[in-house]
């Protein structure tokens, strides 16, 4: 395999949501830095993705209503992103809109001198992360 190829283990992944409008609201503007527009909508989901992507987004939000709850403990979801701009970005929208911080944008030697990141969590409770692998 090329030594740059991504092996992709998901198709999609949906999390749950208590207020759908929030929500959106909130992963509009926090996934836009990272490349993600909305690609479908209803009154059950937002589906996200690259614009222009015509397969099964690769990420949605799903109204839960009061039953949503977030995973627990150790989970994180982990959104590539295409620059530190980007990761720096992500952080500063999330926590407009409501989101919590986890880990400021920075270099996480303990993970990888190229380990660009930062980490949030969203008004549901969802651990997010921003990251960029920079060789």
């Amino acid at each position: 395999m090329p030594k740059d190829a991504r092996v992709f283990v998901f198709d999609h992944v949906s999390v749950g949501v208590e207020n759908l409008e929030r929500a959106a609201e909130f992963y509009d503007a926090c996934l836009a830095p990272l490349g993600f527009v909305r690609l479908s909508q209803n009154a059950r989901h937002v589906a996200y993705g690259p614009d222009g992507y015509e397969a099964e987004p690769p990420f949605a939000i799903v109204a839960s209503g009061p039953d949503a709850k977030a995973p627990g403990r150790g989970f994180h979801l982990a959104f590539v992103a295409p620059s530190r701009e980007a990761v720096d970005r992500f952080h500063a929208e999330a926590l407009s809109k409501g989101g919590v911080d986890e880990g400021p944008p920075g270099v996480r030697e303990s993970y990888d001198p190229g380990y660009y990141a930062s980490f949030v969590r969203d008004p549901d409770g969802h651990r997010l992360e921003a990251v960029l692998h920079e060789r």
